[in-house]
């Protein structure tokens, strides 16, 4: 292989062959859920100083990485690390994330990245046909995360709002959703400047139609509403039948939120929790989460593309020659410059099938599912409430917030399992979050013996 000596930075070919070397070994080493985080004045006694004018060289920068750096972090796709969201990246995904750094794409535009983006929207396209949504007219593209994908959905929603009505309206404009909705929608009417209208849900946890319509008659300027297909803390999914039809007859976007639970569309299991989403008019799935793909990942897609294009299009002097007659992915959210985050996602798909993604969804399903049996069984454990999807929330009896921390902290020290603490109904619980295939209930189970001691 010959290799290319540039004027500046010399043959980096011995670095990239030692990098990759090092990457092609993480892919395929096993993993533990241990809490390794350190202080940011341990990582500087320990790495020294890494910025310097005349540079430190690959070996030793690769080595700092490997020994210090690399050991403080968190492996989110161990088969134990329930917390949070977690990953679980096929190998094959992770593999050719290096392949798509390595290509270098600039996936903003259709005339620099056409083959990326279109490998892209075929993996966009699947997600698509889960949803029943028109080929004809839906689109969408891939952004950082769901943070992103939520702000530029509900964007595109207030700006198609704000030409229907002719303006702004008085007092302003809304958006509601219930208390259970990620963050980010707050973080994301923040940045809109736009209230936030916060709608009960029903004796479920769930948000149906029956308090949306309390809410739309009592607070004019609502233009978007945000439902769950899978809430972080409690994995719900909202009641979309009713939502869709409330918000079709009173002509407001209805954004859906699936950026974890969106993937069991794909599961015939639980396909049934989420009749009405065709009538929806965006949503966001993230692949990094339930999807086995690697950070960061999140799939936006609109129903009609061509209303996220009128709001998002950028025009200036520079991007007047610019082809549109192809959908360019930074007419479809708040970017421009981008890498072809999807092309790991769609690799892993190519290569595995959606039958096996299909497969892998549904055994997590399974797990969840004995998980919650066997904790139903325990007498000083409390299941609190009946899975939709792959998010357990339950308590051991008797104890308090400091025993639940204490415990947590416990585990995750000795690499037992990643399992923290909650607020579920104004108390602290415990959760469990499951998206790896590879977890194993017993194992889980066999981790949660130390709840009865």
């Amino acid at each position: 292989m010959t290799t290319v000596h540039h004027p500046v930075w010399g043959d980096e070919g011995t670095t990239a062959g030692v990098v990759l070397d090092w990457a092609s070994n993480r892919v395929v080493r096993p993993t533990d859920p241990k809490t390794t985080a350190r202080t940011a004045t341990e990582l500087s006694a320990d790495a020294g100083v890494t910025i310097t004018a005349t540079g430190i060289g690959g070996a030793a920068a690769l080595r700092i990485f490997d020994e210090v750096l690399a050991p403080a972090t968190r492996a989110q796709d161990d088969p134990l690390n329930l917390a949070y969201i977690p990953s679980a990246p096929t190998r094959a995904a992770v593999a050719f994330d290096a392949a798509t750094s390595a290509a270098n794409i600039f996936g903003g535009l259709w005339e620099a990245g056409a083959g990326g983006i279109w490998a892209e929207n075929q993996a966009l396209d699947w997600l698509r046909s889960l949803l029943d949504w028109p080929v004809e007219s839906a689109g969408g593209t891939f952004v950082a995360g769901g943070t992103l994908g939520n702000l530029s959905a509900l964007h595109a929603a207030r700006a198609t709002a704000r030409r229907r009505a002719g303006g702004r309206p008085d007092g302003g404009w809304k958006v509601a959703c219930a208390a259970s909705a990620h963050s980010s929608i707050v973080a994301a009417a923040s940045v809109l400047d736009v209230d936030v209208v916060d709608v009960p849900t029903d004796d479920d946890g769930r948000l149906s139609g029956a308090n949306l319509t309390q809410a739309l008659d009592r607070h004019p300027g609502i233009f978007a509403v945000v439902a769950s297909a899978g809430s972080t803390n409690a994995g719900i999914v909202d009641h979309l039948p009713s939502l869709t039809v409330l918000c079709r007859e009173r002509d407001v976007w209805l954004h859906v939120d699936g950026a974890y639970g969106g993937a069991a569309l794909a599961a015939p299991s639980v396909r049934h929790l989420f009749r009405g989403i065709e009538a929806a008019d965006s949503i966001i799935i993230d692949p990094h989460k339930w999807l086995f793909a690697p950070y960061d990942c999140c799939a936006l897609i609109y129903r009609d593309a061509a209303l996220a294009r009128a709001a998002h299009a950028q025009h200036a002097g520079y991007l007047d020659h610019v082809d549109r007659e192809s959908p360019n992915p930074s007419d479809l959210a708040i970017h421009l410059s981008r890498r072809v985050r999807g092309l790991p996602f769609w690799f892993s798909l190519a290569t595995h099938g959606t039958d096996r993604y299909t497969t892998a969804i549904e055994t997590t399903l399974t797990t969840a599912r004995a998980v919650a049996q066997a904790i139903r069984a325990q007498p000083h454990l409390r299941l609190l409430r009946e899975p939709d999807l792959t998010v357990l929330l339950f308590e051991r009896l008797g104890w308090d917030e400091t025993r639940y921390t204490a415990w947590s902290r416990e585990q995750a020290l000795a690499g037992t399992v990643l399992c923290l603490p909650t607020v579920h109904e104004g108390r602290m619980v415990l959760r469990l979050a499951f998206v790896n295939p590879a977890t194993r209930a017993d194992d889980v189970m066999a981790a949660l013996t130390t709840l009865a001691d």
